[in-house]
């Protein structure tokens, strides 16, 4: 069973088709116990960190998050849901992210336009089990005007204007930038690999 977050996430129902298309069982909750007893764990996002992060608090989400990534329990974050898996964003300075990876996530410089709309191509790490499958330059869906800075676990890199983490991946902890679920067949191969872990 694959439990999606609903914390009110505009993309919510994109996520749940795909994972529909796919044919796999899933639950959309917000109940903490419901999230603790997830054998994978979906964290989709768009919008404001702040707005992210404070809904995950007031509805009793993080501790069962944190807990979730300990236990080593597959978790994937998808746009904010990435972002969130940081240390702190620049969009809303004094709330902690969840620090799975170190760093913080900041804004495209100025003059840059923001936000990244459209498709923009990756380069994704030979080894990454999430991206496998996809040829070496696949291009995928971006609405980000933050982006999260390439580290150690990053699985693949975006660049527009600089380079930034496009994915990241360490042992059960999964994130992505961009929106597999509104990339089409290389987004839904995205998607399925997650749920073939």
């Amino acid at each position: 069973m694959i439990t999606i977050i609903d914390y009110g996430a505009g993309n919510l129902r994109s996520v749940e088709n795909t994972l529909a298309a796919l044919g796999a069982a899933y639950q959309i909750t917000r109940d903490p116990l419901r999230v603790l007893a997830s054998h994978k764990l979906i964290l989709p996002g768009v919008g404001h960190f702040g707005q992210m992060m404070r809904a995950l608090d007031q509805l009793g989400l993080r501790a069962p998050i944190l807990e979730i990534a300990r236990r080593g329990t597959p978790f994937l974050g998808i746009c904010l849901g990435l972002q969130a898996m940081f240390e702190a964003s620049e969009e809303a300075p004094g709330l902690m992210g969840f620090g799975f990876f170190p760093g913080r996530v900041v804004r495209f410089p100025p003059g840059v336009r923001a936000p990244q709309m459209g498709w923009n191509e990756i380069a994704p790490r030979p080894d990454s089990r999430l991206l496998a499958g996809l040829g070496p330059k696949p291009y995928l869906y971006f609405a980000n005007s933050y982006y999260a800075p390439v580290i150690g676990a990053t699985a693949a890199t975006c660049h527009y204007t600089l380079d930034f983490s496009a994915a990241v991946e360490r042992a059960n902890l999964f994130g992505v930038q961009f929106h597999p679920e509104k990339s089409g067949p290389l987004g839904m191969k995205i998607v399925q690999n997650f749920v073939e872990l």
